[in-house]
């Protein structure tokens, strides 16, 4: 099979953060990206899951939001209270 040149653009931290995780598993960059590209043929995909950042921008606001006390509930002293609450129309 003829081998054919593949260039990638990548920051220079990216290549050597990346470079050296290869090493310490006994791998140079270029087997490393032959490994995952033979792995997305097998499986027919990303052979990993890709997923939305945790937590997404929505939940990283309500985080804030909570720990400056916005948009928290009232306190309540008993169930009771909090049931009331809970049942009355606005």
């Amino acid at each position: 099979m003829a081998a054919s040149i593949v260039q990638i653009r990548m920051d220079s931290e990216l290549r050597e953060a990346a470079t050296e995780i290869f090493e310490a598993l006994g791998l140079d960059l270029p087997t490393a990206v032959r490994i995952f590209l033979k792995k997305s043929v097998s499986v027919q995909g990303l052979p990993f899951e890709v997923r939305a950042e945790i937590p997404n921008e929505e939940t990283r606001r309500a985080i804030e939001n909570a720990e400056r006390g916005i948009g928290l509930s009232k306190e309540f002293s008993t169930v009771a209270e909090l049931m009331e609450d809970l049942n009355t129309e606005d």
